[in-house]
């Protein structure tokens, strides 16, 4: 019997865009936001999906599809259909959780086949990065020609830096931050996963503070404009509308909404110099994989998070 390809992709956008193009092969569409919320090393397990099911609800109001979800984890179920399997996953942050997730379920399926990675970001000749959806077709093409056979280092690179996350001490992720591997855009995803952090001056994550500033420099004009303002200059983070309208929500009180115009108040102004530490205030009680959001601020002078001070005994 010929064996094909399991392309394993980050959403039913790209899924649907590799069909269109007649990519052959098997396909299982990932649909997980695994940067948010609580996770635990081994996803092979009912106490994986349970824990992430109740996360997806209560912070999300996301109800998981539990016949969708199990059809498509059944593709796994017997890979000598496959020849290989290519994972498709994007440069940032969002999309780099996810595959430590998807590469750490393949280990501990025990699945020996070739793994190949096709991975956007930097376009030659373009500014700014690219998602894969936002390829053209011969873009993307080339991309999959050129895709990248993991090594046993890259997996066990991958394996390692998911069980820290989903582990209590997140400072261990830093020597990854420059270490060598396929995943070309893993340091810059790390660096930003820190940064997720409240910062130990003002209380404020990379992510706030950058949405305070785009309505501090910027002609604002609803809460909406500013949620799309805040998708296109996020950097390395790829948070999706949800993730992103619930941060902007919980930061009501740096920001007032007049007839026409969003403007900072005076907190906001405060928390952009630094003149106060507001991370209670924003009450952004966030979990990132094994660690509590508000257990630790980052330390730009150190470089490394530290422990809260409220939390520190």
């Amino acid at each position: 019997m010929q064996k094909t390809v399991l392309h394993i992709t980050n959403g039913n956008i790209l899924t649907d865009y590799l069909k269109e193009l007649d990519f052959t092969g098997v396909f299982l569409t990932w649909q997980e936001m695994l940067c948010d919320g609580p996770t635990i090393a081994h996803i092979d397990s009912k106490g994986f999906f349970d824990q992430r099911r109740k996360f997806l609800k209560e912070y999300y109001n996301v109800e998981v599809n539990e016949d969708e979800l199990n059809a498509e984890l059944q593709k796994l179920d017997d890979v000598s259909l496959y020849s290989e399997i290519v994972l498709w996953f994007e440069y940032d942050l969002f999309c780099h959780i996810n595959l430590l997730g998807v590469l750490s379920l393949l280990h501990q399926k025990e699945i020996q086949i070739p793994i190949h990675l096709v991975c956007s970001g930097r376009i030659q000749g373009e500014n700014g990065l690219k998602g894969l959806a936002e390829l053209s077709p011969s873009q993307l093409l080339k991309h999959y020609k050129d895709r990248i056979l993991l090594s046993k280092n890259d997996k066990d690179i991958a394996i390692s830096i998911w069980r820290i996350y989903c582990g209590k001490d997140h400072n261990l992720l830093r020597p990854y931050i420059v270490q060598s591997s396929s995943f070309k855009y893993m340091g810059s995803c790390l660096s930003a996963h820190m940064k997720r952090f409240p910062d130990s001056r003002n209380g404020l994550n990379a992510i706030e503070r950058n949405i305070l500033r785009l309505v501090r420099d910027n002609q604002i004009k609803s809460k909406h404009h500013l949620l799309g303002y805040a998708l296109n200059y996020q950097g390395y983070y790829g948070y999706g509308d949800l993730q992103m309208e619930r941060i902007i929500d919980n930061l009501g009180l740096f920001f007032n909404i007049e007839s026409d115009r969003v403007v900072l108040t005076r907190k906001g102004h405060e928390a952009l110099m630094g003149h106060h530490n507001f991370v209670l205030e924003i009450q952004n009680d966030m979990q990132y994989g094994g660690v509590k959001r508000l257990d630790y601020q980052f330390s730009k002078i150190k470089n490394k998070l530290i422990k809260t001070v409220i939390n520190a005994y």
